[in-house]
């Protein structure tokens, strides 16, 4: 069996970034930037105040000195004249500092009488201006290839004047459910059958990290229409089957898909939930094949789809991230699988319960869990308090 660690390793270094499509920035949140980012203007473009007030000379602004007021200078209506000895200028915030001004007197420091201000706070040259090119120049690349962009990276582009985004395109994820025993919600349910519920959270844990799903009729235990609706997955960026990834007689995946060009890498993972797993390709397509079990496919998935999104999207490598909690119960030593308990948070996030009950068909309990504790192969057993790594599954958006 392959470790976690090996298996996503061999995932991720068999995937590559989709290629760059232009976006309009304001459908540019959460795409991951194709191309670093340049400032194609300075920013401000000239010393702007930052306050209201008056610009002045500041050498002319002593303690109770008063000047003559010969202008106004609004946002966006720069005062076209020159501040001279002994005058000022009414200033707002972001308008442009005229010439010879060199600070600006607060409005709250001064004294207005008439077409003269006195000033009632002494200035220092530079008080209250913003110089040009304070927040970034024209050239400066300000947000790097390979990030994934927020609503504040939106901004920046916007204030650096870039209408249009250079971003990866969002993966394309076929999403194929196999089993006879299985039906849509809503439709009747087959003699012995269960609604299937992989193909939409996994449709909807797609969505959360940025890819777009496409979800295939549900596949019968036979290997001709599994073979014929697999077809149903080309020109995606990956296949992703649920079911039928085990040995039995009526798993079917891996012989359904071999006369199609399936060329296997490896199968079964020391995990729990989760060992029967399957990473291939079937022709050109990356293909990873889920257990059929609901909670075994949605860890899976979290382990294996979601870092695999993430290098197709256009981000490094990496495995889904998890953060430092503590245990809120003693766990017992583990086997040599590596184990993904569902646990939940207390109000902090700092401490971890796991369910007293992990049975991999309880999908209420991945429902209701803030996160997944995760238990290394043979590690020794640990007291309630002992430090430990968890997956919080709101991070993912799921």
């Amino acid at each position: 069996m392959q470790s976690v660690a090996e298996a996503r390793t061999r995932i991720l270094a068999a995937l590559a970034p989709t290629a760059p499509e232009t976006v309009a920035l304001a459908e540019g949140s959460g795409r991951v930037l194709a191309r670093s980012l340049e400032a194609r203007l300075t920013q401000p473009p000239a010393a702007v105040s930052a306050m209201d007030g008056y610009a002045v000379r500041a050498g002319d602004a002593g303690l109770e000195a008063r000047l003559r007021v010969v202008g106004a200078a609004p946002a966006g209506h720069p005062f076209a004249g020159q501040v001279g000895p002994g005058e000022a200028v009414r200033i707002f915030t972001g308008a442009f500092i005229p010439q010879g001004a060199d600070a600006i007197l607060l409005q709250e420091d001064a004294t207005a009488e008439g077409d003269q201000v006195m000033v009632r706070e002494a200035l220092t040259k530079g008080r209250w201006v913003r110089p040009a090119g304070l927040d970034f120049t024209r050239g400066e690349t300000l947000i790097s290839a390979g990030r994934r962009l927020t609503a504040r990276d939106i901004g920046l582009a916007a204030a650096a004047n870039h209408p249009w985004l250079a971003v990866h395109r969002r993966p394309r994820i076929g999403i194929l459910a196999t089993g006879d025993e299985i039906a849509l919600p809503g439709d009747p349910l087959p003699a012995g059958g269960i609604v299937s519920s992989n193909a939409h959270a996994l449709a909807a844990l797609v969505r959360a990290l940025g890819a777009e799903p496409l979800v295939l009729p549900i596949a019968p235990d036979d290997a001709d229409a599994i073979a014929t609706l697999a077809h149903g997955a080309r020109g995606c960026d990956m296949l992703v089957t649920t079911g039928g990834a085990s040995v039995g007689e009526h798993d079917l995946v891996q012989k359904a898909l071999g006369p199609q060009g399936f060329a296997l890498d490896f199968w079964k993972i020391a995990m729990r939930p989760g060992k029967p797993l399957i990473w291939g390709r079937l022709g050109e397509t990356p293909m990873l094949g889920l257990p059929g079990n609901p909670v075994s496919a949605l860890v899976c998935a979290v382990v294996f789809l979601a870092p695999a999104i993430a290098v197709m999207s256009g981000l490094p490598a990496a495995p889904t991230p998890s953060a430092a909690a503590v245990a809120g119960a003693d766990l017992p030593a583990n086997d040599q699988r590596e184990d993904y308990l569902r646990c939940t948070l207390d109000e902090d996030g700092g401490v971890a319960k796991p369910f007293a009950r992990q049975d991999s068909s309880m999908l209420k309990t991945l429902a209701r869990a803030d996160a997944l504790l995760i238990r290394a192969p043979h590690a020794p057993a640990l007291p309630a308090g002992s430090p430990v790594r968890i997956i919080r599954l709101a991070a993912l958006g799921i």
